[in-house]
């Protein structure tokens, strides 16, 4: 028997379900708003805390304000705060230095500098083809002096300021060697750094050593790689040791070569989404190969070993690697500065991430210092025993 629902009887039931909605909307909505009036409230405690500690600076401080250097402080502060020592925030002159760095050229003299004991700066490497390199410079050459400024005065990080500059300016550095002072004048230009060196082995092994992934760091290492396949190689040894890693698209364009066609290392994001990080095409070099790393191998240069590794194509000689398996975005910001943050792990599509852990070589060896690469002869060895087969 069907039953009939009144006008009266409809009208009420649509009014309770409109009354509902209304309820359960508005405990939703009420619920998302005290979260954001939580959020908004904690925020801005943090920012009258800010502004507190900015009064009582600006009305007590005996020295003087320097108003950008206390900017760029708040916000490297800011990124500090996340604990994260690949997360950083760079200053416009700072920025602008890791793009020349990334590009794989750089201006100035072509020094590598540490501080000394004495308070001055010593130099540790010289770049070939640099204006350094070409007056007669030398490794653990003292410069105690800049444009006039002496170097202990101004301290080490003030002094390597100083001695950047526009390509095509002057410099005058005061250098002591074994007690005496000469004084040389350079002129700044853009030098294209080497991050590939290569070398035949005898007549069957091609020797390549990666210093780091820089843009021009793929050109240089096809062009290694085909000259010593070239020549003969029948096996190849990439030696990554002290190799801090750089970019992964540089790596992605030398290691191409090297691999099966396939999708070879993928990164995973914040909301769980991954994304393909190397993939290489069918083209593929197969001949014995051997990777050599140390305990600084790390980030790029770790994929470049566990890629290789656990692909079948490489084995791996040497100390447990330093454990770098996360990757960083760079966003410019308004102000020229640039914001440094790790935003994925990444892994290749074989074995688990290694970050934090490091990659166990196949053959750990240690290097005894007394002269003599035990690594390197390790990796000679292996190879001879496996072309041998």
């Amino acid at each position: 028997m069907n039953k009939k629902i009144t006008l009266g009887l409809a009208l009420s039931l649509i009014a309770v379900s409109i009354a509902v909605t209304f309820i359960l909307t508005s405990f939703f909505s009420l619920q998302s708003f005290n979260t954001k009036v939580i959020d908004v409230t904690e925020k801005g405690k943090k920012y009258e805390a800010l502004q507190s500690l900015d009064s009582i600076i600006r009305e007590n401080y005996y020295g003087d304000i320097n108003e950008e250097t206390l900017e760029n402080g708040i916000l490297k502060g800011y990124v500090q705060g996340l604990d994260d020592k690949y997360s950083r925030y760079l200053t416009e002159e700072e920025y602008l230095t890791e793009l020349n760095e990334n590009s794989g050229t750089l201006v100035g003299l072509g020094l590598t500098l540490s501080e000394d004991e004495s308070g001055y700066i010593r130099i540790s490497e010289i770049l070939s083809s640099s204006p350094a390199a070409e007056t007669g410079l030398l490794q653990d050459d003292l410069i105690i002096n800049i444009d006039g400024i002496d170097v202990k005065e101004i301290g080490f990080s003030e002094a390597a300021n100083a001695m950047k500059g526009t390509e095509g300016s002057k410099v005058t550095l005061v250098v002591r060697r074994n007690g005496k002072d000469t004084e040389y004048t350079f002129t700044r230009r853009s030098i294209v750094v080497t991050s590939v060196e290569a070398e035949m082995l005898g007549s069957l092994i091609g020797y390549i050593k990666i210093n780091n992934f820089k843009n021009n760091t793929p050109e240089q290492f096809i062009e290694a790689l085909e000259r010593l396949t070239a020549n003969g190689a029948k096996s190849l040894i990439f030696d990554l040791r002290g190799n801090n890693g750089g970019l992964v698209s540089a790596l992605q364009d030398c290691i191409d070569p090297l691999l099966p066609e396939g999708i070879i290392a993928t990164s995973e994001y914040k909301d769980g989404h991954t994304e393909t990080l190397i993939h290489s095409d069918s083209s593929e070099i197969k001949i014995p190969m051997a990777v050599i790393v140390d305990k600084h191998t790390a980030s790029a240069a770790e994929l470049f070993a566990a890629s290789l590794h656990d692909f079948g194509k490489a084995v791996i000689i040497g100390e447990q690697t330093y454990g770098k398996g996360v990757m960083q975005d760079i966003t410019e910001l308004e102000d020229g500065g640039a914001l440094v943050l790790t935003v994925a792990e990444y892994k290749t599509t074989v074995s688990e991430c290694y970050d934090g852990i490091g990659i166990t070589p196949d053959y750990p060896v240690e290097n005894t210092y007394n002269g003599l690469d035990m690594q390197y002869n390790k990796a000679v060895e292996v190879l001879q025993q496996m072309t041998a087969q």
